[in-house]
């Protein structure tokens, strides 16, 4: 063999070499990293201002009820209600080390936590790892702590109260999970 097409393949072996090992890294990166923030943009493509740190937003409902179990409409002109009232909500973490990371919701319920199966994953040392869950009923939204140490708290007009069962959550309204705090909108 020349001289010249031992150079081209060792040449040849160098490049294989790195691009095997940024693919290496750029999965290890994926694995450790792998929650993507997205930051809400507004109509002219910059990013949109983040909420203040100073508090939660105060929806207008009263004070807490006892919750009342809710039955799915029956009727198919029920049912398209229902997907058109949930259609275009989302959850906004608004506080937290995941502040302005944004979560489409669809028909199923979103698990709240800090293990790697929940479909928004916390990294929070004060959530349990699995810690609440958001889910559909009846074309409104409630919120359910699934025996956590340190609770799930709705906030409302008077305040943060915890929740022991399934709670209604409107839209505007926040969810505290550890350090995070969660907004329906809708």
């Amino acid at each position: 063999m020349s001289e010249l097409t031992i150079t081209l393949l060792r040449l040849g072996y160098l490049a294989l070499l790195w691009v095997l090992v940024l693919s290496s890294i750029a999965v290890l990166r994926r694995d450790l990293y792998g929650t993507r923030i997205t930051k809400r943009r507004s109509r002219t493509g910059a990013p949109a201002p983040v909420p203040a740190a100073a508090g939660p937003a105060v929806a207008t409902t009263g004070p807490p009820t006892a919750p009342t179990p809710v039955t799915a409409p029956r009727s198919a002109r029920g049912q398209r209600a229902q997907r058109g009232a949930q259609r275009g909500a989302r959850l906004v973490v608004t506080q937290g080390p995941l502040t302005g990371t944004i979560l489409p919701l669809t028909q199923s319920a979103v698990v709240v936590g800090r293990a790697p199966g929940c479909t928004l994953v916390l990294e929070d040392d004060y959530s349990s790892s699995r810690h609440a869950r958001i889910f559909p009923q009846g074309g409104a939204w409630y919120v359910e702590d699934m025996g956590s140490t340190n609770g799930t708290f709705v906030h409302d007009q008077s305040g943060d109260h915890k929740i022991s069962g399934p709670t209604p959550l409107t839209p505007g309204q926040s969810v505290r999970v550890g350090r995070s705090v969660i907004e329906l909108q809708g």
